[in-house]
């Protein structure tokens, strides 16, 4: 009988009083290549790390590499966010850095990324080029790493997985951020990749999968359920939340949100936006698509007053013109804001509570006590989102899509006129997507202003009926209609 490439018995392991991997058994065999899904929190990303050393459990845990295998003969973990580092090896970004042109100097940039890793896994510059073509990169191949986007470090982090090209891949929800396309190229990729001899175990809840996949398993409460065939999905509906009243019917500041005319950004001579013109009125939901790159987070960066080349153009918020005096902080009061960018950086020493309570004054982090009205709102939105038994937990100790969860309870803790949410259902499984979502449905009153910012159709809340479409930072369609991205 055929020797397994990784055999599993009896695993285990606990934090505190909670167990994440309750006695697990597991046995991977040759040519075997695992999609394995299940709710957020289950243990999927527990598992994956230790399989790959990365956390002391346990139980029998064995990894044997094939010799006959031209591949290195190692386990590589790829993780949901891309943890890049400045010249001087430092990681303490914070979330406007990335729009000042200046900080950029400090940071690496693609190249210099991938061509520093190459010396490691013994290829030339042809198969990054070759990479950067499969992913649309090669004409951001200058662009420092801190001025992309989410989706292009999925990007990066993947072509290095890919360039190593390891005997056993791990990867935690890969199509995190990546649009249409680039899921399609990346199956494609990893595809070629099985068939030279790589294994591939797949973390992921979305619907998108490479046709390598032959083999399935479900976490549940600590245990891996396993099948030749997919798991059937679960389809529970979500029933309408009771909505608290101090989050209905906001006060709309201004009849138009959003007049934005001739918007021109560019960093070091590169244009990311170019003659846009985009106005938004006051109880409008719009949808903001466009592929990796083309430009929405940018444009969304102008609207929350993060961005400083806002005062080189002429954007209107809210009725007043940027620079005419007013504040950050008053542009901000008036929205309730999510982005991938704003979990990565947000105050790590924060807990749940505090992270919920940040929202009453637009801050990643609590830095400042809150009055016994704020304290009331932060624990009723504990008790809407059924968090309450994490109240005192760290954000960062939250299996990802929870703190999501948790990020949204901050953007409306408010009740502000205009919610901004970008991206804001990466890392969410399928429930909590559609919990997620039907919330954010409920939220769109007549009163309130949405721009939700997604690439996949089926991923969106019901309450959309505009959207705009970028392209290489040119508004290509603006639609009163739903939209499906092809």
């Amino acid at each position: 009988m055929q020797e397994p490439v990784v055999h599993i018995d009896q695993l285990k392991l606990q934090f505190r009083t909670k167990v994440i991997l309750d006695n697990l058994s597991w046995t991977i065999h040759k040519g075997e290549q695992w999609l394995i899904t299940g709710e957020s929190g289950t243990g999927k990303t527990v598992l994956a790390k230790a399989i790959c050393g990365l956390i002391p459990v346990s139980g029998t845990l064995e990894v044997k590499f094939d010799p006959s295998v031209r591949l290195p003969a190692r386990s590589l973990y790829v993780a949901q966010w891309f943890p890049f580092k400045d010249k001087q090896g430092g990681t303490n970004f914070y979330y406007q850095q990335r729009y000042n042109s200046t900080e950029a100097e400090n940071s690496t940039t693609v190249w210099e990324e991938l061509s520093a890793y190459t010396t490691k896994v013994n290829v030339g510059p042809e198969q990054i080029n070759e990479l950067l073509q499969s992913f649309n990169l090669l004409h951001r191949k200058d662009a420092a790493l801190i001025q992309l986007s989410s989706g292009e470090h999925k990007k990066i982090q993947l072509s290095k997985a890919l360039l190593l090209k390891p005997q056993l891949l791990i990867l935690d929800n890969p199509y995190t951020g990546l649009d249409v396309q680039t899921r399609k190229n990346l199956n494609g990729l990893l595809n070629d990749a099985c068939t030279s001899g790589m294994q591939l175990i797949l973390i992921s809840n979305d619907g998108d999968l490479p046709s390598c996949i032959n083999c399935f398993g479900k976490m549940e409460h600590g245990k891996l359920s396993t099948s030749m065939q997919p798991f059937a999905e679960e389809t529970t509906a979500v029933a309408d939340l009771a909505i608290p009243d101090f989050l209905l019917d906001p006060e709309v500041p201004s009849p138009t949100i959003v007049n934005a005319n001739n918007i021109n950004v560019s960093y070091n001579g590169k244009a990311v936006l170019k003659q846009l013109n985009w106005t938004v009125n006051a109880g409008e939901k719009w949808l903001l698509s466009g592929h990796n790159g083309s430009g929405k987070s940018t444009l969304l960066s102008l609207l929350t007053g993060d961005h400083p080349q806002a005062y080189a153009n002429e954007i209107y918020l809210f009725g007043k013109k940027r620079g005419s005096g007013e504040s950050i902080w008053d542009i901000k009061k008036n929205i309730g804001f999510i982005s991938p960018e704003l979990q990565w950086y947000f105050e790590p020493t924060s807990t749940v509570f505090q992270a919920i309570a940040s929202g009453f004054f637009d801050t990643a982090g609590l830095f400042r006590s809150v009055t016994a009205a704020q304290a009331h709102k932060v624990r009723t939105m504990l008790s809407l989102f059924k968090l309450e038994d994490e109240e005192h937990t760290l954000l960062k100790q939250l299996p990802l899509g929870k703190q999501r969860i948790v990020l949204l309870a901050r953007a409306v803790v408010k009740n502000p006129p205009v919610l901004i949410l970008d991206e804001p259902c990466q890392g969410l499984d399928q429930q909590q997507t559609r919990m997620f979502n039907k919330l954010v449905d409920q939220l769109s009153t007549p009163t309130r202003t949405l721009i939700y910012v997604g690439h996949l159709a089926y991923r969106l809340p019901a309450c959309i009926t505009h959207r705009l479409t970028l392209k290489a930072g040119v508004a290509v369609e603006m639609e009163h209609a739903l939209y499906t991205e092809n």
